[in-house]
């Protein structure tokens, strides 16, 4: 019975030495590496990306697309008579709040107008 006790209190002492070499081993905490410095590419990106604020799907993609190739953006599309007379209408016709045949009946009139 006594070599049992003395087996198990050098397993208990052995175990602890190795805890204690393997916890000194640890490497300490380090800090975390600094941020990297965004590529070229990446700045171009970040750059376009806050001048295309407030553009929404097509009109966005084609400013992206012209922007990061480092083109300049394309000139905003004329309207056709037509088409701004039918925007001015439509406007009009929505700052009185005009809806279904009201306002079918203004939209018709106003663009023959």
């Amino acid at each position: 019975m006594l070599s049992r006790t003395s087996q198990l209190a050098s397993a208990i002492v052995l175990s602890a030495s190795f805890l204690g070499t393997a916890y000194a081993q640890t490497p300490a905490a380090t800090t975390p590496a600094p941020a990297k410095t965004p590529t070229a590419q990446q700045q171009r990106m970040a750059d376009c990306n806050k001048s295309a604020e407030g553009k929404k799907g097509d009109d966005r993609k084609t400013y992206m697309s012209a922007c990061l190739k480092g083109e300049a953006p394309a000139p905003a599309k004329q309207l056709t008579p037509q088409q701004q007379k039918m925007k001015d209408c439509n406007a009009k016709a929505g700052e009185q709040k005009l809806t279904g045949d009201k306002r079918k009946t203004f939209m018709s009139t106003c663009l023959k107008g």
